[in-house]
C-alpha cells in the first residue's frame, strides 16, 4: 500500500477517529482472528439528527478482477487510486428522505439501506447532496468500490475464503466454499449490523446492492487503471447499463465476493438495489 493521505483540499475540523473489531474467517467460514482497528471518519450532518459518515480510504494499488470466476472479471490487473472518502454505510431510508423529500425504498426502518434505487435515482441523490453541502459528492468508480471491498485482502471476500449469515446478510440456503447452509432473512437488515472491513466500512458484501458510475463493460481490457469510471457513451455504443456490486439480501454467497460484477440499465429499480457515496474534495 502507498500514497496514504487524505482528498485535496480536505477539511479536517468535522474528522473524528472511528474504531470497530475486523474478523477473518477460515474456509468452513469459523472465525479464526479478530482485529481492532480504526480509521479517519468525517461526518456530514443532513439535519439536528440525521448524518451521513464518511470513512478515509487511503491511496493506493491493488490488483483488481478474478480469472477464475466470470470473464467479466478478467483480465486482473493493477489499478492505482487517489485517496477519497467513502459513505461507512449504504444510504439509509433517513438519509434518503432527508435529502429528496420521499422514499423510493421498501425497507421499513429509518436505518435500514434505501432499495428499489436505480441509477438515475442514485445520481440525482448525489447531486442534491452536494448542492446542499457545497461538497463535491458522487458514487464510486467500480475500481475505487472494489478497492474499497477488499480492503488490502486479495481472498474472495475481505473476510476471507467464504462468509456466513453470522457476517453478511444474503440467502443463507446458497452457502459458499465449505460454509455451512444458513438463515435465508429474506429483507435488508439496519446498516452496519455485520462486522466491517479493514477500513471501517460496512455491507460491502451484501444487504444490497451498489450502484458505482460506470457503464458497463464485457471485460477489463480497456477499462482505466488510474481509479477513474468508464462513462463515455463512446467505449460502450448505445449501452445505458451500469455496474451495481456486492450482492444483497436475496442473493447467493457466490454473487457477493468482492470481484463480482452485475449490471442493469440505469432507469431500473428493483429490490435489493441500494447505493453509497463518496467524496473526492472539500470545495
Amino acid at each position: 500500500m502507498s500514497s496514504v493521505g487524505k482528498p485535496a483540499n480536505s477539511d479536517l475540523s468535522n474528522l473524528t477517529t472511528c474504531t470497530f473489531e475486523t474478523v477473518s474467517v477460515d474456509s468452513n467460514g469459523e472465525i479464526i482472528v479478530r482485529q481492532s482497528g480504526s480509521a479517519s471518519c468525517l461526518v456530514e450532518r443532513l439535519d439536528l439528527t440525521i448524518s451521513l459518515d464518511l470513512v478515509l480510504i487511503p491511496g493506493g494499488k491493488f490488483m483488481m478482477g478474478d480469472n477464475t470466476h466470470h470473464p467479466d472479471e478478467q483480465p486482473i490487473r493493477q489499478v492505482t487510486l487517489s485517496p477519497f472518502y467513502m459513505g461507512k454505510y449504504p444510504v439509509t431510508q433517513a438519509q434518503y428522505r432527508q435529502i429528496m423529500g420521499d422514499n423510493l425504498g421498501s425497507g421499513s426502518g429509518a436505518d435500514d439501506p434505501v432499495e428499489k434505487i436505480s441509477w438515475d435515482d442514485a445520481i440525482a441523490f448525489c447531486t442534491k447532496l452536494s448542492q446542499t453541502t457545497g461538497k463535491q459528492y458522487s458514487l464510486p468508480s467500480e475500481s475505487q468500490w472494489e478497492y474499497a471491498c477488499r480492503a488490502q485482502t486479495n481472498s474472495n471476500f475481505h473476510f476471507g475464503e467464504t462468509i456466513t449469515p453470522d457476517l453478511v446478510n444474503y440467502n443463507g440456503e446458497y452457502p459458499y466454499n465449505g460454509a455451512p447452509i444458513g438463515q435465508n432473512r429474506d429483507r435488508s437488515t439496519p446498516v452496519g449490523s455485520f462486522p466491517p472491513n479493514a477500513f471501517g466500512l460496512y455491507d460491502m458484501h451484501g444487504n444490497v446492492w451498489e450502484w458505482c458510475l460506470d457503464r458497463y463493460q464485457p471485460n477489463y481490457l480497456t477499462a482505466p487503471v488510474d481509479g477513474s469510471a468508464v462513462v463515455d457513451a463512446s467505449e460502450l455504443g448505445s449501452s445505458s447499463k451500469r455496474v451495481m456490486r456486492g450482492g444483497a439480501w436475496d442473493y447467493v454467497a457466490k454473487g457477493c465476493r468482492s470481484a463480482v460484477r452485475s449490471s442493469m440499465d440505469s432507469s431500473l429499480r428493483m429490490n435489493g438495489c441500494g447505493f453509497r457515496v463518496i467524496l473526492t474534495t472539500l470545495d
